[in-house]
C-alpha cells in the first residue's frame, strides 16, 4: 500500500520535534515537503525533502496528501480549510481552531471534501496520562470524588514569541497549555455537567493570561479540576485522583518530549522510558482501614502511537481516538 505523502506548514521547533522524526520512521508515511520562509535547514536532516517558501506552493502540490499545520495559533483554522479545500487531510496542532464555530466548519468541509481533518493532541500518548488511565481502570481508587490535572511551568519574563503575548485569537496560557489539560480531563470524563473558569495575569506588563483554572463538574458529584500556570517554580503532582477506596499521584513527566528536543529517535529503546524516581505513588485503604503505598511504573509510551492512528484512518476508515465532540466541547470551554 502506498505512503500517505506529507507536508508540514513549520520547521520550527515543533516541526522538528514532534512531526518530522515520526514522519520520517514511520512505514506509512512520506515526508516530502515542508514550508521554509527564511532559512532553508529541513535538507540537512531529510535530504530528500523540498522546501517551500510558501504555505500557497505547498498547497498547491497536488501529489501531497496529508498536511501538518503547526503554524501559530491563531492561523491554524485559516491554514486548515486552505488544506482541506485542496483536498488534503489535515493534522492540526492545538487549539484545533479558536472558536467551536470554526471547528464545527472545519469537521463540515472536511467531510464535503472528503477529507479528513485530525486533532493532534500528543499529550495523550504520554506515558504519565497513560498511567493515569491505566489506575482509572483498574477500579483500585473506587469511586472517583476529585481529580486535578496541572500543566505548569516557571517563564517570569516575557517570552519571545510575539503570537503568544500579543492579545489576539488563540494567544495566552489558557489557549496553549489549556487545550492539553483540557483534552485529557474529556477524553477521561467526558462532557462536564457545567464548569467554572478563571484566568489570571501576573507578569509584569503582560498582556495575556499567564494562569487559568477551570473547574469541570459531573452529575455524580465528581469535581475535575484543571490548572495551568506559568509561576510555578516547583512543580508538584500533575495528576492527583482521590477515591473512595485510595489515591493517586504522579508528576508529568514530559520524557518524550525532553528526549526528544535532545536528539534522540523514536526507535531507540530508552525513548518513552520514564526514569524510576518518576514512578506514580498508588495509596489504598482496604476494608479494615488498613493503609497501602505503592510505586506505580508506567508503561514507555510514544507519539508514534497517534501517527499510526492517523494511518489507521486515512488508510483504513479506523475511528480517530480525539472525537470531534470533545473538540467542540474544548473550545466551547476555552472560549466562555
Amino acid at each position: 500500500m502506498s505512503e500517505i505523502r506529507t507536508g508540514i506548514l513549520s520547521f520550527g521547533m515543533s516541526g522538528q520535534i514532534f512531526h518530522a522524526p515520526f514522519l520520517d520512521l514511520h512505514h506509512g508515511f512520506e515526508l516530502c515537503a515542508v514550508v521554509e520562509r527564511t532559512k532553508k535547514q529541513a535538507a540537512t536532516k531529510y535530504p530528500s525533502i523540498r522546501s517551500y517558501d510558501s504555505v500557497d506552493e505547498i498547497l498547491a502540490d497536488d501529489t501531497i496528501e496529508l498536511i501538518v499545520v503547526n503554524t501559530p495559533n491563531a492561523t491554524h483554522f485559516d491554514f486548515a480549510l486552505r488544506a482541506i479545500k485542496a483536498k488534503k487531510h489535515v493534522l492540526v496542532e492545538k487549539p484545533f481552531a479558536t472558536t467551536s464555530l470554526e471547528a464545527k466548519q472545519l469537521y463540515e468541509e472536511a467531510k464535503k471534501n472528503g477529507v479528513q481533518v485530525f486533532p493532534y493532541h500528543n499529550r495523550r500518548y504520554d506515558s504519565d496520562f497513560q498511567s493515569v488511565k491505566q489506575i482509572l481502570n483498574s477500579g483500585k481508587l473506587g469511586e472517583l470524588v476529585e481529580a486535578h490535572i496541572r500543566f505548569d511551568r516557571y517563564k517570569y519574563e516575557l517570552g519571545e514569541k510575539k503570537a503568544k503575548e500579543i492579545p489576539g485569537p488563540g494567544a495566552g496560557l489558557l489557549y496553549d497549555l489549556g487545550p492539553h489539560i483540557l483534552d485529557q480531563a474529556l477524553s477521561i470524563f467526558g462532557k462536564p455537567a457545567h464548569w467554572e473558569k478563571r484566568v489570571g495575569h501576573f507578569r509584569p506588563h503582560t498582556q495575556v493570561d499567564d494562569f487559568a483554572t477551570i473547574l469541570l463538574s459531573y452529575p455524580s458529584g465528581l469535581q475535575v479540576f484543571v490548572s495551568t500556570s506559568l509561576l510555578v517554580a516547583d512543580p508538584q503532582s500533575a495528576f492527583i485522583l482521590h477515591g473512595t477506596l485510595g489515591s493517586y499521584t504522579k508528576h508529568r513527566t514530559d520524557v518524550q518530549e525532553k528526549q526528544l528536543s535532545e536528539g534522540m529517535k523514536p526507535d531507540n529503546k530508552d525513548y518513552g522510558v520514564e526514569l524510576t524516581e518518576n514512578q506514580g505513588i498508588l495509596t489504598t485503604v482496604d476494608n479494615m482501614g488498613v493503609k497501602t503505598q505503592e510505586r506505580v511504573p508506567a508503561e514507555p509510551s510514544t507519539y508514534m502511537n497517534l501517527f499510526e492512528d492517523v494511518y489507521q484512518s486515512i488508510k483504513f476508515g479506523k475511528m480517530y481516538p480525539v472525537k470531534q465532540e470533545e473538540i467542540i466541547e474544548q473550545l466551547e470551554i476555552l472560549e466562555s
